[in-house]
């Protein structure tokens, strides 16, 4: 069965990319595509063959109620997201969220909207296959090495810093290990965040430059022994394979869940 899909944040390179991911693909349908940058323009005209040769709407309110989906990609900014997802769950469409940043709030929303439409949402920090495995190695790895950093560096247009993907990583590290490092007595940080932020006690060092698309390092340090896990994204196209498979999969899901790990590894 075609999986019909509306795309927020169409215009955007993410949102671009997508398009053309899914609209060829047999399993799938772009129905309508929202973005108030290029609103009214062809989706092939802003994102390129062999995106569908469909108009990019304004409001999505109208567009959930005038082109009836099973899912929708949103892939805007912190500052809108959870209301498009709440939006979508009330028309019981099913949500995949790739936009990161997300306050606590926010998530809360998305969560209590989950349960009240009995409706499914997908919160993907990211969608490339390769770095969920980059995870899922780093989980394992902190129970032997707790003493842990993160480094990420993105492209100098990402909105957020820390990126999802390094929040997440921290988290699933500071989880899994036994221990809690301690760090030098009477330590000093001459600049303020010279050692990145601490997420859950793992430090978590942002970079952001021209040049850069999705990079991912782990160092753990051992006695006389260092281990680093890393990822790179060349480009956007490593992510479409993880967003077909959370449009696959997601109207199958419960609740409100966190991470494609919850579908690759079930």
């Amino acid at each position: 069965m075609t999986t019909k899909v509306i795309v927020t944040g169409a215009a955007g390179r993410m949102g671009q990319e997508t398009l053309r991911a899914l609209g060829p693909a047999s399993e799938f349908e772009v129905v309508a595509a929202v973005d108030k940058q290029r609103c009214g323009e062809s989706c092939r005209s802003v994102a390129g063959a062999p995106a569908p040769d469909l108009a990019i709407q304004v409001k999505l309110g109208e567009t959930l109620d005038a082109f009836p989906a099973d899912v929708m990609v949103d892939l805007t900014h912190p500052s809108c997201a959870a209301d498009n997802t709440v939006s979508a769950l009330k028309r019981k469409v099913a949500v995949v969220i790739g936009t990161s940043g997300l306050s606590n709030e926010d998530l809360s929303a998305i969560r209590e909207a989950c349960m009240t439409y009995e409706t499914p949402a997908l919160l993907v920090p990211n969608f490339a296959i390769g770095a969920i495995l980059m995870m899922r190695f780093a989980e394992q790895a902190a129970k032997w090495f707790p003493n842990a950093e993160v480094l990420e560096m993105h492209h100098d247009g990402k909105a957020d810093s820390p990126s999802g993907t390094a929040t997440r990583t921290a988290e699933i590290i500071a989880d899994s290990r036994d221990s809690v490092p301690r760090g030098p007595v009477g330590a000093v940080e001459k600049y303020e965040g010279a050692r990145g932020a601490k997420i859950k006690g793992v430090h978590v060092h942002s970079v952001r430059l021209p040049g850069l698309v999705a990079h991912q390092e782990i160092v753990f340090g051992g006695p006389g022994e260092l281990l680093t896990i890393r990822h790179d994204s060349m480009n956007r196209g490593s992510f479409m394979e993880g967003v077909k498979l959370a449009c696959r999969e997601v109207r199958g899901l419960t609740g409100f869940v966190v991470g494609l790990d919850k579908l690759m590894f079930r």
